[in-house]
C-alpha cells in the first residue's frame, strides 16, 4: 500500500468535506492536484468522484429543505445538459485550455463584482437565460475539467441568497452534476471496483470534514460569508489559470 497516496486522499478528502460542509465546495478544487502529486489526475478524479457523492448526501442532509426551489429548477436541467455535452464531446476540447478560460471569468467576476464600501445595494441577480448558461457552462467544465465551482458561483453569488440559503442550493445542484457524471465516468471506464471501494474507505473522514464545515458555517456571518465566497473564487480562478498554463507549457 502506498501509504503517501493515503495521507494525500486523507488530506484532500477532509479539506473538501470541510469546503463543501460550511462554503459550497469553494475550496475543493484542491483535492485533484494534490492526489495528483502521487498518481495521475485521471486516476484522483475518479477517486474524488464517489467522495463527492458521499459528500453531497451529508451536505444535504445538514442544509435539508434550506435551499431555494426557484434557483434549482432553473439551475438543476441546465447543468445536467453541460454534463451530457461535455460527456458526448469531451474528446473535443482541450481540459488546460477551459481552465483557463473559467479561471479568466473567475478573476473577472471577482474583481468587478467584489463589495466595495461605496455600494449601498446588492448586485443585481442575473437573468434566467443568463443564469441557465452558467449553470449549463458549470455542468460542461464539471465535467471536462472539474471546474463547475466557478461558473456556478457566477449565477450563485448574484442570487441574492443568505449564506446558509447558498450552500443548500449549491449543494443540491451539484448533488445532481456528480450524480450524472457517474454514468458517464463509468461509461469511459473511469470508475472501477477497486476505486470505488477505496473511496469507501475515506467515508468516515469525509463525514467528519462535512460536519465541521457546517460548523464553521454556524460561526461566520453573511457578510463575512461572502466575503470568503469571493476570496475564494479569486483564489480558484488564478489556481485554474495557473494549472492550465503550466500544463500547455
Amino acid at each position: 500500500m502506498d501509504w503517501l497516496l493515503i495521507t494525500l486522499i486523507a488530506i484532500a478528502v477532509f479539506i473538501t468535506g470541510i469546503s463543501k460542509g460550511g462554503f459550497s465546495g469553494a475550496f475543493g478544487i484542491i483535492a485533484v492536484p494534490l492526489i495528483s502529486l502521487q498518481t495521475s489526475p485521471v486516476y484522483a478524479a475518479a477517486i474524488m468522484l464517489p467522495i463527492l457523492c458521499l459528500m453531497d448526501i451529508f451536505t444535504l442532509q445538514k442544509f435539508w429543505q434550506k435551499w431555494r426551489k426557484a434557483e434549482l429548477i432553473n439551475c438543476i436541467p441546465a447543468a445536467i445538459t453541460g454534463v451530457i455535452l461535455g460527456g458526448l464531446t469531451a474528446s473535443w476540447f482541450s481540459a488546460d485550455w477551459l481552465k483557463i478560460m473559467v479561471g479568466i471569468v473567475a478573476v473577472g467576476f471577482t474583481l468587478n463584482s467584489w463589495p466595495r464600501k461605496h455600494r449601498t445595494k446588492s448586485p443585481q441577480p442575473i437573468n434566467q437565460i443568463a443564469g441557465r448558461l452558467w449553470c449549463a457552462l458549470g455542468g460542461f467544465t464539471s465535467f471536462i475539467a472539474h471546474a463547475g465551482g466557478p461558473p456556478m458561483s457566477v449565477y450563485l453569488i448574484r442570487a441574492n441568497l443568505d449564506k446558509t440559503q447558498y450552500v443548500a442550493t449549491a449543494a443540491v445542484i451539484f448533488t445532481a452534476i456528480n450524480y450524472v457524471k457517474l454514468i458517464p465516468y463509468s461509461m469511459l471506464g473511469q470508475l472501477n471496483a477497486s476505486n470505488i471501494l477505496l473511496s469507501l474507505c475515506f467515508a468516515p473522514l469525509a463525514y467528519i470534514g462535512v460536519q465541521l464545515g457546517a460548523w464553521l458555517h454556524d460561526q461566520i456571518s453573511t457578510g463575512l460569508f461572502f466575503k470568503c465566497m469571493y476570496s475564494f473564487l479569486f483564489i480558484t480562478g488564478i489556481k485554474l489559470i495557473w494549472d492550465g498554463g503550466r500544463a500547455l507549457i
